[in-house]
């Protein structure tokens, strides 16, 4: 056995800026070579699929957002008590409790009933630029149509979406440790907002409940006090949050990947029920969470090495989702043998993953045939991969545009 911190790692430090985004995949790919670990300031890297899968199920680690936190001085306040109540960040029966109250809300089931209410709003956005051949599409279509689409699946107004975005943007930015260090306030800021505004939007539901997953977590409340005032809104902060940000620059990935290979959406958009299979290549190809951090609670011994309590290793889901079928190629028609790690594994894996999953299906099987000819229309502007890897604008055209209905084209078989 050897102490993890004696063996001589390959360094790759995520957070410095000479790290472009776009470069990101051939370092990693050449720190892979030399094994299936590597060293960060702030944590081990661990590169393959099995060993990630080992961490992130593993009982003897759990999420380490307090140990960050508490790496930037973030030991008090309104930002503190959030992180100290976010579900990432709790274990055990108290965990347990709160996935199964939100569970049923987020079934595949659950997820199919909400992709008319997509359809619609991509319909919306579609006619405000498809006449013009092009677009910044983040600002067009990806920005907004997560945030409408929680919106309506949380009972909050569709006029709201905007600051909702802007609000799950920021509070991302705590698993950022850039953001951590420069932009303290700003996130702070943003987390008692909208801790504010979900409780007024609570109060409004109880008053005149709806057909929503608020109304559902206020009927769980009121069921023998299985959900206090405070859970109730932590737990749609942490929804609002984990499910607006990460769905539009995964959906901007897709379209940044697809305008790359043509052939691929040419093939889309004469078939849109390949829409679960091109999601998946996505999440596959460029996860939008390319590291899932944990923290050693206790000696973890793992392939002849020993990671003692408290050490943290950052899971990189980019190299292993390329260790089986596809590899480094972007195929839609691929078939994938292993699970995927872009959402994680284990008791923490993403609870909103099957709306995710429904709403990107729905926008690539929109899309593709409305848009034949996508391209990139200038370079993307990528964000960082140390927290949420998004895109910040994405200048596309689609100089063949579709004439087609809004209601054209097969959509994805959900049975």
């Amino acid at each position: 056995m050897n102490l993890v911190s004696d063996l001589d790692l390959p360094a790759f430090d995520y957070a410095e800026p000479d790290v472009p985004a776009d470069r990101y995949h051939a370092q990693l790919a050449g720190i892979r070579q030399h094994g299936w670990l590597a060293k960060s300031p702030l944590a081990y890297l661990v590169l393959d699929h099995d060993a990630g899968e080992f961490f992130l199920r593993s009982k003897k680690t759990a999420f380490p957002g307090r140990q960050i936190a508490g790496f930037f001085g973030v030991s008090s306040g309104p930002l503190a008590e959030h992180i100290d109540a976010n579900i990432l960040n709790l274990s055990g029966e108290h965990h347990r409790r709160l996935r199964a109250l939100v569970g049923p809300a987020l079934t595949p089931r659950a997820a199919d009933r909400w992709r008319p209410v997509m359809r619609g709003f991509l319909a919306d956005l579609w006619a405000r630029v498809a006449a013009g051949g092009g677009c910044d599409f983040v600002a067009a279509v990806a920005r907004p149509y997560p945030a409408l689409t929680i919106a309506t699946v949380l009972g909050a107004p569709p006029q709201d979406a905007g600051r909702l975005h802007a609000w799950s943007t920021w509070v991302q930015r705590q698993f950022d440790i850039r953001a951590l260090d420069a932009s303290r306030d700003e996130i702070e800021q943003a987390v008692t907002e909208v801790e504010a505004y979900v409780t007024g939007l609570l109060e409004a539901r109880r008053a005149a409940p709806g057909d929503d997953l608020i109304s559902s977590l206020l009927a769980a409340r009121d069921q023998g006090d299985r959900l206090s005032a405070a859970e109730c809104v932590q737990l749609v902060v942490n929804l609002l949050a984990g499910g607006i940000d990460t769905t539009a620059g995964q959906l901007a990935h897709a379209i940044r990947l697809f305008a790359a290979h043509p052939g691929q959406w040419a093939r889309l958009a004469a078939d849109p029920g390949l829409a679960p299979r091109a999601v998946d290549e996505v999440l596959r190809f460029e996860p939008v969470t390319p590291f899932t951090a944990r923290i050693c609670l206790e000696q973890v011994e793992f392939r002849d090495v020993i990671f003692p309590a408290g050490t943290i290793v950052a899971v990189c889901a980019e190299r292993a989702n390329r260790e089986g079928g596809g590899g480094e190629g972007f195929d839609i028609t691929t078939t994938h043998a292993g699970r995927l790690l872009t959402f994680g594994a284990g008791a923490h894996y993403c609870p909103g993953a099957n709306l995710a999953r429904a709403e990107l299906e729905e926008a690539l099987a929109f899309l593709a045939p409305r848009a034949p000819g996508l391209a990139l229309d200038g370079p993307p502007q990528l964000s960082g991969i140390e927290g949420i890897y998004g895109i910040d604008k994405l200048p596309v055209s689609w100089p063949g545009t579709s004439a087609m209905s809004p209601n054209h084209g097969r959509a994805p078989n959900v049975s």
